[in-house]
């Protein structure tokens, strides 16, 4: 491979939805095109209201050779991608939401990836595996009114050579101890992209990592770049991201953190 295929570019479309190329592979993340003004539904009665706008729609995307979805809530799989996305495309997920997204909707390959199983794709001569991470929702008792959340690791290179790029993607999970592995299996990231926001449901329950928490797990897994994601889109975010950043620079880790707006596009070599 040409050692420019070897960058990755990661767009930041908004909430945790990126649009991810390398080597002629093309991954979406956790499709969420609702606009400004919108609902996602939660489950178990709960709404959030959408505070901005997607950097794109559905039919502006290029083709896909796969979605990575980290759970089934409507700000991460929303009735727009449910009904625009091809029914045929690869979908990358949790055992519980592959039964909702293939019995109940319709899409036609789909698998649900428990802990540390993998998939892989490929086109030409480039594939990626995808291995699914741990991730926790929420503390123990209240986790069994959320759905199941899967982080993931994404090795990319030549079919059937070693890996050249990997990727690491938090999922929407708090920082807990099972996340500790992933350094272990996957001593070498260079792209880490983490879901903060330090999402809080009614009653004061914070169901993703804020500033403090992305922080700490910046530095247990020491990638070569980082990307926060999952900051301000919705009224429960309520950790700014100006939090992270006074964490990782406090850290002496700013070097390591690239913030993208909405639309923008970041270039990644491997470490």
């Amino acid at each position: 491979m040409d050692p420019s295929d070897r960058q990755l570019s990661l767009t930041f479309v908004g909430t945790a939805t990126t649009l991810v190329r390398y080597g002629g592979l093309t991954l979406l993340t956790d499709p969420n095109f609702l606009h400004r003004g919108q609902y996602a539904w939660l489950g178990k009665g709960l709404v959030a209201k959408r505070r901005t706008e997607p950097a794109m729609g559905v039919a502006d995307l290029p083709p896909l050779d796969g979605v990575v979805l980290s759970h089934l809530h409507g700000d991460h799989f929303d009735r727009v991608a449910r009904r625009g996305l091809p029914h045929d495309v690869p979908l990358l997920t949790t055992p519980h939401a592959r039964r909702r997204l293939a019995g109940v909707h319709g899409f036609t390959d789909v698998t649900g990836l428990s802990t540390w199983e993998s998939r892989t794709l490929r086109r030409g001569d480039v594939e990626v595996r995808v291995t699914a991470a741990p991730g926790r929702h929420a503390p123990e008792p209240w986790q069994r009114l959320l759905p199941p959340v899967m982080g993931s690791v994404w090795e990319f290179g030549p079919v059937g050579g070693r890996a050249e790029f990997t990727v690491y993607v938090s999922g929407d999970t708090l920082n807990v101890p099972e996340l500790r592995e992933v350094p272990l299996r996957y001593p070498e990231v260079d792209l880490a992209v983490l879901h903060l926001g330090g999402t809080t449901l009614p009653g004061g329950l914070v169901v993703t990592m804020d500033g403090v928490q992305g922080a700490d797990l910046l530095q247990v897994l020491e990638p070569a770049h980082a990307v926060p994601v999952h900051v301000d889109d919705y009224r429960l975010f309520r950790s700014p991201l100006s939090r992270f950043r006074d964490e990782v620079e406090r850290r002496g880790l700013a070097h390591v953190v690239h913030y993208l707006a909405r639309g923008q596009t970041g270039v990644f070599s491997p470490r």
